[in-house]
Formats: C-alpha cells, sequence, structure tokens
C-alpha cells in the first residue's frame, strides 16, 4: 500500500488470544522489531499463544477466571478493545474462532456502533470451514503426516503380523486424513526399492491398506475380512483413519450404557478421552489376528509445522485482501469464496462462516486412491 494510506499504525497483540482480549494481557510491538516478523514464516506454533475461548459460553469464561460473575465476555472483550483503541482486530483460527469473531463482530455492530472491524483469518488443518475452498496449514499438515508416517511405517518390519493405525486429525472432516495419503503414495511412489531379493523391501508392506474417514460409512466387519486377507498375504496391515471416524457409533455406545461423554467448552466431543484409535485396534486386531498393535497420531506434528510455500502464498493472498478490507472498513473472514463464481478470495460475511463442511469424497483423485489400495 502507498505511503499514506494508513497513519500512525501500531500492533497490538493480545497473549493467549480472547483470554488475553478479556484479562488485558497485551503488548504493542515496537516499530523496530516490525521487520523482524519475517522470520515468524519459517516457524510453526503461535507467537503469542492461544487459549480455546468460547467468548459466548459465560460460564466457562467465569470459571476460568477471565472475567467476574455479572459481567459478560463479548462485552468486557469490546470494552477492551475501545479502551486500547483498536480500530481493527484480526482473528486467526478454525470455525470455533471465527464463530466467535462473528459474535464479536455482530456485539459490536448492534452495541457499539461497529467501531472496531473484525478480520478472520482462517488457520486449520481439517479444512472443513463453510464457505472455504482451502484453509491456512490443511496442505502444510498433509505434507507433514506424510513425512510422519514415511518414518512409522517401518515398524511394519519390526514385528509379524503388525497392525498399524495411522490416526490424523479432523473431527468432522475426512480432509486431511485423505490428503495426507495422498501425499504419503506419492512420497512411497518415489522411493528406491531395488533390493527386491528382500521380502519386506518393498511397496506391499509400506502402502496403505485402508483409509477411514467420517463421510465413507464403515462397515468394521467386512473391513476387517479384505484387512485379514491382505494381512496373510503380505504380512502387516496399515490403516490411515481420521480422528473423527466412528465417533457418532462410540457416543452412541457409551450413552446406551449410561456413561458420560466428555465434551469441551465448544460442546465437542473430547475426542482424547474417547479415544477412537484405542476402539479400532481393540476390534480391527482381532478381526486380521494382528501379532502386535500400533496407534500412531500425527496430528500434533503435522498441526505445528512451520507454514510450505502453498500456505504462505495463500496466507499472504488472504492477509492482502484482510488489509484492504478492514482499509474499507468491511468485516469478514478472509478466503477463497467457493459459493461465488471463480471461488475469489474476499471478506466473506461471518454470517455464513460456520465449521463442519464434509470431505468431497466424489473428487476423482479420491476415489481413484481408494480403487488402487483395494478398498472399493
Amino acid at each position: 500500500y502507498k505511503a499514506g494510506d494508513i497513519s500512525g499504525l501500531n500492533f497490538r497483540f493480545y497473549i493467549g488470544g480472547y483470554k488475553g482480549l478479556l484479562t488485558g494481557d497485551s503488548f504493542v510491538l515496537d516499530e523496530a522489531d516490525w521487520p523482524k516478523c519475517e522470520a515468524l514464516n519459517t516457524l510453526g506454533g503461535s507467537p503469542i499463544g492461544n487459549s480455546r475461548v468460547k467468548l459466548t459460553n459465560i460460564a466457562d469464561c467465569i470459571k476460568r477466571g477471565y472475567c467476574k460473575e455479572g459481567e459478560t465476555p463479548l462485552e468486557v472483550a469490546a470494552q477492551q478493545l475501545l479502551k486500547d483503541e483498536i480500530n481493527v482486530i484480526h482473528t486467526i483460527g478454525g470455525d470455533d474462532t471465527n464463530t466467535q469473531a462473528a459474535h464479536l463482530s455482530d456485539y459490536l455492530l448492534e452495541k457499539h456502533d461497529g467501531k472496531v472491524i473484525v478480520i478472520g483469518m482462517p488457520k486449520t488443518i481439517d479444512n472443513d470451514v463453510y464457505p472455504i475452498k482451502q484453509t491456512f496449514g490443511a496442505q502444510t499438515a498433509a505434507e507433514q503426516g506424510a513425512i510422519f508416517f514415511k518414518n512409522v511405517v517401518n515398524e511394519a518390519t519390526a514385528n509379524p503380523r503388525m497392525l498399524i493405525l495411522h490416526e490424523v486429525m479432523g473431527r468432522d472432516s475426512g480432509y486431511l486424513t485423505s490428503a495426507t495419503a495422498l501425499e504419503y503414495r506419492k512420497v512411497l511412489s518415489a522411493q528406491a526399492f531395488d533390493a527386491t531379493a528382500f521380502p519386506y523391501n518393498g511397496t506391499a508392506a509400506r502402502d496403505i491398506h485402508a483409509i477411514w474417514i467420517p463421510e465413507v460409512k464403515l462397515d468394521l466387519v467386512a473391513e476387517g475380512a479384505r484387512l485379514k486377507a491382505i494381512m496373510d498375504k503380505v504380512g502387516c496391515v496399515n490403516v490411515f483413519f481420521g480422528e473423527g471416524t466412528g465417533v457418532k457409533e462410540i457416543v452412541a455406545d457409551m450413552e446406551a450404557q449410561g456413561e458420560e461423554v466428555p465434551r469441551d467448552a465448544f460442546g465437542h466431543v473430547a475426542l482424547a478421552k474417547i479415544n477412537p484409535g484405542a476402539y479400532f485396534s481393540k476390534h480391527l486386531a482381532k478381526a486380521v489376528e494382528a501379532e502386535k498393535t500400533l496407534v500412531q497420531k500425527s496430528g500434533y506434528f503435522s498441526r505445528a509445522a512451520a507454514a510450505n510455500d502453498f500456505d504462505i502464498n495463500l496466507i499472504g493472498a488472504c492477509a492482502k485482501e484482510g488489509v484492504a478490507s478492514a482499509i474499507a472498513g468491511v468485516s469478514g473472514c478472509m478466503g477463497e469464496d467457493e459459493d461465488k463464481k471463480d471461488t475469489p478470495i474476499r471478506a466473506i460475511e461471518f454470517s455464513r462462516i460456520k465449521g463442519g463442511k464434509p470431505f468431497d469424497i466424489s473428487q476423482t483423485w479420491f476415489q481413484q486412491m481408494l480403487k488402487e489400495i483395494g478398498q472399493m
């Protein structure tokens, strides 16, 4: 942007995201440090942390000490923004973060004449936000998950009749599991297996034998029989599954037995506590007669990685549009709008932003991959 477009610019960062906004924990970045921020492109993680706060969950905010009895988090946040003389707030995160940004934007419009512009940046490796074509980090995570499994899969040669279950993040969407499988099979096809005299030196033991995602109905009995034949022939079985796969069935089973289903502040089932990996390990290991089972989770390894070139370019394009939108005084979530012709990057109305977007299993590359591994 040309000199004169913005005057008196400064950047304030709220530590822990919404937590810092509610508690007033923030700092203004010295202008001398602005050029140094370029280095953040080569690092993973968040330089200001995260708190996973839901501004509309009043009871949880009070319980965690982020606001007092009788206060509403949205008003506390609004007052802090006005006190700090914030003109534009940029929120970075997935559907929960941007849904909360939508509530904050609506609240500011209704109660404070829209004095603060809210610019959302869709960062979630699940790639499950309507109506955004591609969220930040998802493609990087797929590449990193492939690197993770490239090493883990070698354990298939370390024990007779080994079952490896690769659990990939994705509560409602099978995108990341599928994209990771695609990237891994690219890696596998590029490897050299010239020493063919060795029985485990080949693609058969290292390929993916099943891909289970929430969008594809799972018949565990039928899959068990199919994978048993592979175990008998190859000596191992490798399964990629999304962490949300089978959750409805597991939850229904828990509720039928009178067990309490653990949930987080957003009302989501706490996947780590109901443990789909353990459930599949128990049932599939018996079906394929595995002698040893490994459940390996690539989620944190993949999510914490620095952005690859694809994501750096996507983030840059959305950030540029975000600045233009902020100058124009328009709130919204930046992203490729799937509902518009040619999916332009624009400030998508917060009222249209929501999570839970399923992966499109009709895509040619996904169907072809299932055929190649013998799953259909």
